[in-house]
C-alpha cells in the first residue's frame, strides 16, 4: 500500500543523502584550497569517507522505515533512487578528478546511470512500471563499498570498482530486458 504523504522521516533521509553529496564532492574537489589551511590531504578524504558513510546509511535505513511503517510515497520512489545516483556519481566523480578511480570505469558506470535513468522515464510515459531490481539494489550497495575502500586508500578498493562495473553493466541489461518485456509495440 501506497503513501502519498510527502514529508516523511524516508523522504528527509533520502533528501539528506541528496544534500551531502555535493558536500562530499566539493571535499574531494577543492583539497587545494583545504590544505592551503594546513590541513592534511588524508583528513580531507577521511572527512569525505565520513560524509559519504553517513549518506550511504541513510539508503538502507530510509528503505527500511519505509517498507516496515508504510511509508513508501510516489515522491520517495523518485527521491531515494535520485539521491542513491546524485551520491555515487559524486563520489565516483571525485574520485576520478583526483586520479584514485579508472577513467573508463567511471566512464562505463555513469553511461548506464544516464540511460536507465532515461529508460525508466520513458517506461513511466508508457505506463510501465521497472521496480529497482535485486541487482540494481546489490550494484548500489558495492558501488558504496568501493567507493568506501577508494576514499580511505584500502587495499581492494580498484577491485571493488571493476566489481561494481560488472554488476552495473548487468542490472542494466535486466532493466532494458524487463521495459522491452513490458512495452507495448
Amino acid at each position: 500500500m501506497q503513501n502519498n504523504k510527502i514529508v516523511n522521516i524516508p523522504n528527509i533521509l533520502a533528501f539528506i543523502r541528496l544534500l551531502l553529496a555535493p558536500v562530499m564532492f566539493m571535499l574531494l574537489v577543492n583539497q587545494d584550497a583545504v590544505i592551503f589551511q594546513g590541513i592534511h590531504p588524508s583528513w580531507i578524504n577521511y572527512a569525505a569517507a565520513f560524509i559519504f558513510v553517513v549518506a550511504s546509511a541513510t539508503d538502507f535505513f530510509d528503505g527500511y522505515i519505509a517498507r516496515t511503517f508504510n511509508q513508501i510515497t510516489t515522491m520517495g520512489k523518485i527521491l531515494d533512487p535520485l539521491a542513491d545516483k546524485m551520491l555515487t556519481l559524486a563520489g565516483f566523480l571525485g574520485l576520478m578528478m583526483l586520479d584514485v578511480a579508472s577513467p573508463w570505469a567511471i566512464f562505463l558506470i555513469i553511461t548506464r546511470e544516464l540511460f536507465i535513468t532515461g529508460l525508466r522515464v520513458s517506461a513511466v510515459a508508457e505506463g510501465i512500471d521497472i521496480a529497482a531490481s535485486w541487482m540494481g539494489k546489490v550494484k548500489t550497495v558495492v558501488q558504496m563499498i568501493a567507493i568506501g575502500f577508494l576514499l580511505m586508500g584500502w587495499m581492494g578498493g580498484e577491485i571493488l570498482l571493476w566489481i561494481a562495473v560488472t554488476l552495473t553493466l548487468y542490472s542494466g541489461y535486466e532493466y532494458v530486458r524487463d521495459f522491452f518485456k513490458n512495452v507495448k509495440m
